[in-house]
């Protein structure tokens, strides 16, 4: 995802999508350990866009105060 997309949501929706991204990167860690996982690199940018979305609502709270 872009972050404008990020930058686009309502708090809420960026709250479920940042538990929804971390879901994700956890059930993709537990099939990394069992050996399942395929595609790697899903991790990679999951934890990109993550990232992005953290900043985002990090930047909100600076603008609030």
């Amino acid at each position: 995802m872009e972050v404008k997309e990020f930058r686009q949501m309502t708090p809420a929706e960026l709250s479920d999508k940042i538990y929804e991204l971390k879901q994700q990167i956890f059930e993709l860690r537990r099939k990394k350990a069992v050996g399942q996982l395929e595609h790697g690199e899903q991790m990679h940018y999951l934890r990109k866009d993550l990232a992005k979305a953290e900043t985002v609502k990090r930047e909100r709270e600076l603008a609030a105060k």
